[in-house]
C-alpha cells in the first residue's frame, strides 16, 4: 500500500510544499486505505492536494468530476507545470484531441483526467471505464449533487452509478459550502455507505472581512480601489444590468474593468474570463456566474455591491480572494433593500425549499448588521466553535461606539404605533423626519404627534437604527403584507416602560477614514510563519513573472504565486538549498525558474544598494527617526519620511527604514512639495530615458490621473513601477506649473 512518506516526498517533489495542511495528510491515508470520503474544506483550503497526491503515488489514473470547463483548464495547465501528467476532456476540445486523449488513458500515461458531469455519463466514456485502471473518482463541487445545493446540476444526481460499478474504488466528495444537511444528501446521492467525513477549519485569517452600510457605494468603491492599485480583484453585483452600469462607470474614473453575466455572448465571456486569468484585466463586475471556474490565485480583494442570499455563498466568493495564503481584502456593502430584494425573489419562487432559503437569506443579513467579531459568525455558522476575536475584521478593527439610544428608539415605535402600523420603513423614515412628501399628506400621517421629531437624523440615520431596532427584536417586517414595519412584544417595554435601548452610532465613510490612518502608523503587521513582504523586490519580481508567462502564454499565477513571490522578496534566496526552501518552488519549478529568479534577485538588489538580508516581517522593522520623549508632540508620517530625506537618504533607505513601499514614499514626497513643506526634485531619480519614454505614451490614454499599471503595459512591461510614478510626479508637476503660467 502507498504511505505517507510517499505522499510527503510528492508534495515536496511536485509542489513544494515541506509540509501537508491539516486534515490532509488524514484524508490521503484514508483514500489509500480505500474508503469513500467527504471533505469539507474552504476555498482555497487545498482540497485538490487530497485527491491529486494520491491519483499521483497510486497505480492507475485518479478520474475527477469538474462541472466547469475552466477550472478543469486551470487545474490542468498548473499540474502540467508543475511536472503531473494530466489532461482533461469536455466539449471545448476537438473529437480529434479526444481520441488522442483516449488513447493515451487506455496506455495508463496519465496521473489525473479531468472530465465533466455530462462526459462522465456519456455512453462512450462510461462504458470505458471498466477498461481503465482506475485508482479513485475524485467529485468536485460535490454541493451540486445535492436537491439541497446552491447550484444545482441534474447530471450530478446520476453519479450512484460509479459505487455500484466501481464497489472497491475510493469515492472523494469535495466541496467548500456544505452545512449537515447537505452532506448527508451527499452521502445519500453518491450511495456511498458510511462514508469518512472530514470538516476543516472554515477560518481563512489571511482574509480580511469589512461590513460597511450600502450609501455611496460606488464612491466608497473608488476609495477602495485606489489602495488597491495594480490589484486583481471581482467586485459582485446582484443583477446584470448592475454589472455592466458599475464597469462602464469604474472605466469612466480610469480604472481597468469589465463586466461578465450569463447574459453575454459566450466567446465575450471567454475573452473577459481569459484576461483576467491572464492579469490583463484588473477588475470583473460580475454576478455570481463568475469566479467558480477560476483557479486564480492571486485575486487580492472582492467587493460584494450587494449582499449575497446566503452565508454558503458569500464564504465561496470570498474565498476566491487570497487563495495563495497572502493577504487578502473583502468588503461587503449592506442594505436593507437588498434584503426585500432577495426576500421578493425567494418568496415568488414556487419552491418546497422557500422556508430553508428565507431562514439562510436572515442568518446572511444577521451576519452583515453584526455587532461583534465577524469572523466568529461565519465560523459559527459553519458549526466550529471560535471564541477568540481575529483581529480582521472591521468590528475588531474598529469596535462598536454605543449610545443611549431610548429616546430615537421610542420616537420610531410610537411613530409605528401611531399610524397602525400601516406604512414601510421608507415612508415610516420620511414621517420622522417630517417629510413634505405627498403621500403623507394623502394620508394624513402629518396629523400623528410624533411627524417631524426625528429631523436631527439624515435618512440613512435612520435607516441604519431601525435596521439595529429590527435586529434586536423591537420590531419586525410583515413581508406578507406589503413589507409593513409591526410592533413586537419586546417594543412594548421600551414605549410603555421606558426600558432602555442601546444603538450603534453611524460611522461616515470620512470618519471611517480619518480613524484608519490613525491607526496606520501603530497597526501590527499579523505574525506569519513563512516571512513575506510587498516591496520593490517584489515588484521586480512580479515583472520577471509577466514576462515568463507572457513567452509561455500561461497565467502569472502558475508560474509562481504571489505568496512565493512575496516570500523570495522576504528571504532573498541566492543559493539553491534557500531557493528550494521557498513555500511554492518543487522540483520542476526549481529546474524550470529557480536560477532566473535567484540572478533577478541578487542583479536588483545589487544593482539598487538593497541589503541581501532576508526581511522578519512578524513585526514592523524600527525607523531611525529620533526617538520621542514622552511629551514631544506626534510626528505625523509625512513628517517623519521629510525628516530622513533632510538627513541625505535615498528614497530606497526611506522606505526601508519607514517599512513603507518605494511607491508610498515618492506620495509622501510629493504631497510635502505640492503643499510648500518641502523642496524636492524628482529629477534625480529617474533613469535616463524614462522620463521621455513615460511622456510618449500619455497622449495615447485617458486625460489624468494617469494609472501606472497601463503605462507599464503601454512599455511593454519594461519600465518598473518605481521609475513609472516617479515619472508620473514630475509630469504633474510640470503640468500644474505650466497651467499656472
Amino acid at each position: 500500500m502507498t504511505t505517507l512518506q510517499q505522499a510527503t516526498t510528492a508534495l515536496q517533489h511536485y509542489y513544494g510544499y515541506d509540509t501537508f495542511r491539516p486534515m490532509q495528510a488524514e484524508i490521503i491515508q484514508s483514500v489509500y486505505e480505500g474508503k469513500n470520503v467527504i471533505v469539507l474544506m474552504p476555498t482555497g483550503g487545498g482540497k485538490s492536494i487530497c485527491y491529486q497526491i494520491p491519483a499521483i503515488t497510486m497505480e492507475g489514473t485518479g478520474i475527477v468530476v469538474s462541472p466547469l470547463i475552466a477550472l478543469m483548464k486551470d487545474q490542468v495547465e498548473a499540474l502540467r507545470a508543475n511536472g503531473v501528467k494530466a489532461a482533461y476532456l469536455n466539449s471545448s476540445i476537438s473529437m480529434s484531441e479526444q481520441r488522442a486523449i483516449g488513447e493515451k488513458l487506455y496506455k495508463g500515461e496519465y496521473d489525473l483526467l479531468y472530465v465533466s458531469p455530462e462526459k462522465l455519463l456519456s455512453y462512450d466514456f462510461s462504458t470505458s471505464l471498466p477498461h481503465l485502471n482506475i485508482n479513485l473518482f475524485a467529485i468536485d463541487e460535490a454541493h451540486c449533487i445535492s436537491s439541497w445545493g446552491h447550484d444545482f446540476r441534474p447530471e450530478y444526481t446520476k453519479m450512484k452509478f460509479l459505487k455500484k460499478q466501481f464497489p472497491n474504488i475510493p469515492i472523494l466528495a469535495c466541496t467548500a459550502t456544505a452545512d449537515k444537511v447537505t452532506r448527508k444528501d451527499i452521502a445519500k446521492q453518491l450511495d456511498l455507505p458510511k462514508p469518512k467525513v472530514f470538516v476543516a477549519s472554515f477560518d481563512r485569517p489571511n482574509l480580511s472581512l469589512d461590513v460597511r452600510p450600502g450609501i455611496k457605494r460606488f464612491e466608497q468603491i473608488v476609495t477602495f480601489l485606489k489602495e488597491h492599485e495594480n490589484q486583481s480583484g471581482i467586485i459582485y453585483c446582484l443583477s446584470k444590468k448592475s454589472t455592466e452600469s458599475v464597469a462602464a462607470k469604474l472605466k469612466k474614473n480610469g480604472f481597468d474593468a469589465a463586466y461578465y453575466h450569463a447574459g453575454m455572448p459566450a466567446n465575450e465571456r471567454s475573452q473577459v474570463q481569459e484576461d483576467f486569468i491572464q492579469d490583463r484585466l484588473s477588475i470583473v463586475c460580475a454576478t455570481i456566474a463568475f469566479g467558480m471556474g477560476i483557479d486564480k490565485s492571486n485575486v487580492r480583494w472582492v467587493v460584494h455591491y450587494n449582499m449575497p442570499r446566503n452565508i454558503e455563498s458569500f464564504y465561496q466568493e470570498i474565498g476566491r480572494a487570497g487563495r495563495d495564503g497572502a493577504d487578502a481584502d473583502t468588503l461587503l456593502f449592506y442594505s436593507y433593500a437588498d434584503v426585500q430584494k432577495w426576500q421578493n425573489i425567494i418568496s415568488d419562487n414556487e419552491s418546497s425549499q422557500r422556508d430553508v432559503k428565507l431562514s439562510k437569506l436572515e442568518r446572511m443579513q444577521q451576519y452583515s448588521t453584526a455587532l461583534f467579531c465577524r469572523r466568529k459568525v461565519l465560523l459559527n455558522y459553519f458549526s466550529e466553535n471560535h471564541r477568540e476575536n481575529c483581529g480582521n475584521c472591521d468590528i475588531c478593527k474598529n469596535p462598536p461606539q454605543y449610545f443611549d439610544g431610548t429616546i430615537p428608539a421610542q420616537k420610531a415605535l410610537s411613530a409605528i404605533y401611531r399610524v397602525r402600523e400601516s406604512i414601510g420603513m421608507n415612508l415610516l423614515i420620511e414621517v420622522l423626519r417630517g417629510s413634505q412628501r405627498k403621500e403623507i399628506f394623502q394620508l394624513e400621517l402629518q396629523k400623528i404627534k410624533t411627524y417631524g421629531q426625528g429631523r436631527e437624523y439624515s435618512f440613512q440615520e435612520w435607516r441604519y437604527y431601525l435596521e439595529q431596532l429590527l435586529n434586536q427584536g423591537y420590531i419586525e417586517i410583515a413581508h406578507d403584507d406589503g413589507s409593513k414595519v409591526k410592533l413586537t412584544e419586546a417594543s412594548r417595554g421600551v414605549l410603555f416602560n421606558n426600558e432602555p435601548v442601546q444603538l450603534v452610532k453611524m460611522v461616515t465613510a470620512k470618519e471611517r477614514e480619518e480613524k484608519a490612518k490613525k491607526k496606520a502608523d501603530v497597526r501590527l503587521r499579523r505574525p506569519s510563519v513563512r516571512h513575506r513582504v510587498r516591496d520593490e523586490v517584489f515588484d521586480h519580481l512580479r515583472q520577471v513573472r509577466a514576462e515568463i508567462a507572457r513567452a509561455e502564454g500561461m497565467p502569472p499565477y502558475i508560474v509562481f504565486s504571489d505568496a512565493t513571490l512575496e516570500e523570495m522578496a522576504a528571504m532573498k534566496p541566492t543559493t539553491e538549498q534557500a531557493m528550494r526552501a521557498v513555500s511554492g518552488v518543487g522540483e520542476m519549478k526549481w529546474n524550470k525558474y529557480g536560477k532566473q529568479f535567484m540572478r533577478a534577485i541578487e542583479s536588483y538588489c545589487i544593482e539598487n544598494n538593497i541589503d541581501l538580508t532576508p526581511v522578519i516581517t512578524t513585526a514592523p522593522q524600527p525607523t531611525k527617526v529620533k526617538v520621542m520623549k514622552p511629551n514631544e508632540p506626534k510626528i505625523s508620517t509625512y513628517e517623519q519620511t521629510r525628516l530622513l530625506y533632510e538627513q541625505g537618504l535615498s528614497l530606497k533607505e526611506i522606505a526601508t527604514q519607514r517599512g513603507r513601499s518605494f511607491t508610498t514614499i515618492i506620495g509622501h514626497l510629493a504631497k510635502l512639495k505640492k503643499e510648500g513643506k518641502a523642496e524636492i526634485d524628482f529629477r534625480p531619480f529617474l533613469e535616463k530615458g524614462v522620463y521621455e519614454q513615460v511622456l510618449s505614451v500619455l497622449p495615447d490614454l485617458k486625460e489624468p490621473p494617469y494609472r501606472s499599471a497601463e503605462i507599464f503595459m503601454a512599455l511593454n512591461e519594461e519600465i518598473s513601477f518605481e521609475q513609472i510614478r516617479i515619472a508620473l510626479t514630475v509630469e504633474e508637476e510640470e503640468r500644474l506649473n505650466s497651467d499656472k503660467i
